[in-house]
């Protein structure tokens, strides 16, 4: 049977004011994992907050009992240099490092920010760096990526160089409250057939109104932001989020 739901409301659309009781009111609410999203100017024209925010937060969370679990911190990295940065989110409470497949394939092989160094990354070497940090490895792709570029990382022989997760952006990444994409469903339905054990992952104006679609293509973790956040019942919105995954499971 496909993997079951995960909602993982975005704390871009909480409180910034009281973002850690924000956190745990979600928690309480029903959430299984909160998405975390980064971004630096550079590889986004928006920018948001950086490791020592998380490192404040991740006390109003408890960590999960295992991978994938209840309290995952799930990092969306849309920034330039993915690999300069997973030291530091991994010391601040991370658990899944989800970086753009496109940063990947153009960032520096340096693991310290102050530093560069003239030797590229590639996808593959940042998943089996992520792994060797102890955190999981998710790959995101653009709207305009297609999704045949994940196909040797998928089938990778060995565990270390797979992802963990696969992220299909359903807005143009950079900004919250957009409208959500339709058009990227055919990439989950594929991603679904070839890969039925894979959690996949769907991000950008996901809420009551779309998320069937989403769901009936064959997502499962489910990213929420202005749909839970402000919402007048978030407990109610997140339960029907997970039913309209859960009903839809195949096996």
């Amino acid at each position: 049977m496909s993997p079951p739901a995960i909602v993982a409301p975005s704390i871009l659309s909480a409180d910034f004011g009281a973002l850690g009781a924000a956190c745990e009111d979600t928690m309480k609410n029903g959430a299984d994992w909160l998405h975390v999203d980064i971004m630096d100017g550079h590889f986004v024209p928006n920018m948001t907050f950086g490791a020592p925010v998380v490192t404040k937060v991740r006390p109003h969370v408890d960590r999960p009992s295992r991978p994938k679990g209840r309290g995952t911190f799930d990092c969306h990295m849309m920034i330039a240099e993915p690999k300069k940065w997973v030291l530091d989110f991994q010391k601040a409470g991370c658990d899944l490092y989800t970086f753009h497949y496109e940063a990947a394939l153009s960032s520096t092989a340096s693991t310290i920010p102050s530093e560069t160094s003239p030797e590229k990354t590639s996808p593959e070497d940042l998943i089996r760096y992520i792994h060797g940090t102890g955190m999981l490895a998710g790959i995101a792709l653009k709207p305009a990526t297609p999704v045949s570029v994940l196909w040797p990382l998928l089938s990778a022989s060995d565990p270390v160089s797979r992802p963990d997760m696969v992220l299909i952006m359903t807005v143009e990444p950079g900004f919250g409250g957009q409208k959500f994409m339709a058009s990227e469903m055919p990439k989950v339905r594929e991603l679904r057939e070839k890969y039925p054990d894979l959690d996949i992952e769907v991000d950008g104006g996901l809420g009551e109104g779309t998320i069937d679609q989403a769901a009936e293509a064959g997502a499962n973790v489910i990213v929420a932001g202005s749909a839970v956040f402000g919402a007048s019942d978030p407990k109610a919105v997140i339960g029907r989020l997970r039913e309209a995954v859960d009903s839809r499971r195949k096996g």
